[in-house]
């Protein structure tokens, strides 16, 4: 449900919260509300910015966000890894816990969160499926020419979420698609694409468990309904922010910018979604023999040695919203003594620069 153009402000002004940086936001828009993710903590509030109320305790990051109009809750992508941002997570909680690498969508009942401070392990407002093809793409070693490489595809995890339609059609069945973070390395071949996996969730109440960071269950779908690859060049960390519109048929893929000077390193790009998947070999990856591959739609700059299209726009990795009318919400954060937050700006046509 489109929200109108005389109910939007122009911008939304959120925190400074002291936590991590804003990694995504959703809109309820029937309710108008907005759902942020600070990296460890949700925060809910109005269209004018009031708070309404916060879900904290999560040692793990919490990234991207989507509102899923049919059941009326939030869904996010969360990560447990020992990694360098794992560890980091840990050292900005300030704890000394350990955490076993798992990969999960957070799902919260947010029509619950009524007051700051909420926990998430203890108030019930949130459960948790695993995604165990994430963990065994993570955990995988992979060999490229002599080599021993560290994590299929360069997957760090995931981050970016949106609810859409299967690739390939406009409308009907709505997925969950996720987007997997990957690692910036520049010395490997079998990184340049970005990987997403499109989930039916109508059965997904069978696996959802309430978060227990002690103990991580492992219940959730065997395999993803479709794996896709969208070549891009490297990015660093993957689609930090996937976006669906429905009102141009566009998934927008919002990125850190990558290293490899080969590529133009686009810090945006957009995925026609009537552009039905392809099986084709994949570049740079001599260990899967074919894949279903998506184009990138034919907007934007264009990279003449490559054909990678794709935009220089600033903002947009920290989160974009589609309102279902052809304006978006695009979040720019900012930092004080007090903490991080975010502005939410209101844009009528998307950025063509």
């Amino acid at each position: 449900m489109p929200l109108y153009a005389q109910s939007l402000p122009d911008s939304i002004v959120s925190g400074p919260f002291p936590t991590g940086h804003i990694q995504g936001f959703a809109i309820d828009s029937r309710h108008q509300y907005v759902y942020y993710s600070y990296t460890t903590m949700l925060v809910k509030s109005d269209m004018q910015g009031h708070v309404i109320g916060t879900v904290k305790g999560l040692l793990g990051h919490l990234g991207c966000l989507d509102f899923n109009e049919a059941d009326g809750r939030v869904y996010g992508s969360l990560e447990y890894k020992n990694d360098a941002i794992g560890k980091g997570i840990l050292q900005m909680e300030q704890t000394d816990r350990t955490l076993d690498n798992a990969f999960y969508i957070a799902i919260f009942d947010v029509e619950r969160i009524d007051r700051m401070d909420m926990d998430a392990e203890r108030d019930g407002i949130m459960t948790t499926v695993y995604l165990p093809t994430v963990l065994d793409d993570y955990l995988a070693h992979v060999t490229i020419g002599t080599e021993i490489k560290e994590h299929r595809f360069g997957c760090s995890g995931i981050d970016g979420v949106s609810f859409g339609p299967m690739f390939g059609k406009q409308d009907g069945k709505q997925y969950l698609t996720v987007a997997y973070g990957i690692y910036g390395e520049t010395d490997r071949p079998d990184n340049d694409y970005q990987v997403l996996l499109q989930y039916d969730i109508a059965k997904w109440k069978a696996f959802e468990h309430p978060l227990s960071q002690d103990h991580l269950h492992r219940q959730g779908p065997r395999k993803p309904n479709g794996r896709y690859f969208v070549w891009t060049g490297n990015t660093t960390y993957g689609v930090q922010n996937l976006e669906y519109d429905a009102h141009s048929h566009t998934w927008y893929m919002a990125v850190y910018k990558g290293q490899k000077t080969t590529f133009p390193n686009y810090s945006l790009f957009a995925i026609d979604g009537t552009s039905r998947p392809v099986s084709q070999s994949l570049k740079g990856i001599p260990y899967l023999k074919r894949g279903k591959v998506i184009p990138l739609k034919q907007e934007g700059l264009k990279d003449s040695s490559t054909g990678i299209r794709g935009w220089n726009f600033p903002y947009g990795s920290t989160g974009i919203c589609a309102l279902g009318d052809g304006q978006f919400y695009i979040s720019k954060n900012y930092q004080t003594p007090q903490g991080q937050g975010a502005v939410l700006r209101l844009y009528r046509l998307f950025p063509q620069e």
